[in-house]
């Protein structure tokens, strides 16, 4: 039986958005989401690549589509939307923070009757965010 790899800060998974303006996703991300920057390479306006880490365990990965047209993977790939859970100790201290910056809000916090307290909203890339207590099984 394969078992996932535990990295040394805990188990993570690192989705990866191709965006149409990354600059202006990273600093949503990082302003409103309480995202940390961890690395951005940008070249003559474009967004090659960026990691925003999220409370230390996991994060998000994201480029400008126009970043590697020659790359035969992921250059054949659109911007958005995808779909991402987040596990947050306070949703609705971080949904006051993320309204507070003008998110589409497709659903304020709700109690779940799986146990979560949680939110989700919807980025400019038209990414769909949910934030909530849940952390699986």
């Amino acid at each position: 039986m394969l078992m996932p790899v535990t990295a040394k800060t805990g188990p993570s998974v690192w989705p990866e958005l191709r965006c149409r303006d990354a600059r202006s996703l990273i600093t949503l991300l990082t302003e409103a989401f309480c995202f940390d920057v961890a690395v951005v390479v940008e070249e003559e306006g474009i967004v090659h690549h960026a990691e925003l880490r999220w409370s230390g365990c996991g994060g998000v990965m994201l480029g400008d589509v126009r970043a590697h047209p020659d790359d035969e993977l992921h250059g054949q790939l659109p911007a958005g939307p995808a779909s991402v859970a987040v596990v947050c100790d306070d949703p609705d201290a971080l949904f006051a923070r993320v309204t507070s910056h003008g998110a589409d809000v497709l659903q304020a916090v709700t109690d779940k009757e799986y146990g979560s307290r949680d939110f989700v909203v919807r980025d400019p890339e038209g990414n769909v965010w949910t934030f909530g207590t849940y952390a699986g099984t």
